[in-house]
């Protein structure tokens, strides 16, 4: 290819993300002028308050996995499946955070626990299971990858990443943000609120990354067995602090008091069904990701007996 296809060939590709950034921006804007004048009239799937931060982080992050899978040869696109869990998991952070329920949360507890259920579990769960990494990297522009592959920033993640860190973390921010002093400040300091959302996110998606990985290791940061020890690791904890709420004898969050509950339960009512939520859902997802790592085994089991078979045979 002579150095002016190639010059012509890039320019298209910078002049293509040029356009999809542009009108993501330019779409995120619309949104939220017509969010800050009429905040009162949007309906529950719009944002009760329009956050910049996570429309373009999972604006961005769905406009690079397209434009990553079109980069790549058919053959070694990701099946339907992986693309839903995807669109899904991206999706429910994003309901998390930019519609109504995000409101709802802010004066009930129950509900939310269950935005950090989505936040912490299922959305990065649904994510990492659907392996987008090499889809997202293919389709970032250049800039932006030169900033994500730092070495500085690889080794942030590394070290959050590091298998007894990463449990120590997810659980600790479980622990975290449900103490009811950090809770009451959390749920009435804008800033604080934000972190405390962004935290859980983050921390999922790096944590369920790090557990379906379908690959073994070396390939892999965990060996299949120290997967398990780590979702078995961190799901009793969540199982006690669960417990300790939802039988807890008074009212430990008054902050919700204070915000006004939006449903007509009891303080005490409201806790008991969050501790629930902290109990059984949130628990029963290391269960559902012990059972997706024996199927990552049964799977590499099968591949190497079939290697086997095919030298054996071609001996």
């Amino acid at each position: 290819m002579s150095e002016r296809a190639k010059n012509a060939l890039g320019l298209g590709v910078v002049g293509r993300d040029a356009f999809i950034f542009g009108t993501i921006v330019a779409i995120g804007l619309i949104e939220a002028v017509v969010v800050a004048r009429y905040p009162g009239a949007m309906p529950l799937w719009m944002p009760y308050e329009f956050s910049w931060g996570v429309y373009l982080a999972c604006a961005v992050t769905v406009a690079c996995y397209v434009s990553g899978i079109h980069r790549i040869p058919s053959s070694a696109r990701p099946s339907a499946l992986r693309k839903t869990a995807f669109f899904i998991g991206v999706g429910l952070i994003y309901v998390s955070m930019q519609t109504w329920l995000d409101y709802a949360a802010q004066h009930m507890f129950f509900i939310h626990r269950f935005q950090h259920l989505l936040l912490h579990h299922t959305g990065p769960f649904l994510i990492a299971l659907s392996n987008p990494g090499d889809m997202i990297w293919r389709g970032l522009p250049g800039p932006i990858r030169e900033i994500f592959g730092h070495r500085l920033l690889r080794k942030i993640t590394d070290i959050l990443q590091q298998p007894v860190f990463a449990s120590f973390l997810f659980v600790a921010l479980i622990y975290l943000w449900p103490i009811p002093s950090v809770h009451f400040w959390a749920m009435l300091d804008p800033w604080l609120y934000t972190v405390m959302n962004w935290s859980v996110t983050l921390d999922g998606i790096l944590f369920w990354a790090l557990i379906l990985d379908p690959r073994p290791k070396p390939l892999a940061r965990l060996s299949y067995g120290a997967r398990l020890i780590s979702v078995a690791a961190v799901m009793f904890p969540q199982m006690l602090l669960g417990a300790i709420v939802a039988f807890a004898e008074r009212d430990i969050y008054p902050v919700y008091d204070i915000c006004g509950r939006i449903l007509p339960m009891t303080g005490l009512q409201d806790q008991t069904y969050a501790g629930l939520i902290l109990w059984v859902p949130s628990s029963m997802m290391s269960v559902v990701a012990a059972i997706f790592i024996l199927n990552f085994i049964r799977i590499h089991e099968e591949a190497v007996a079939e290697r086997s078979d095919a030298k054996i045979f071609n001996a």
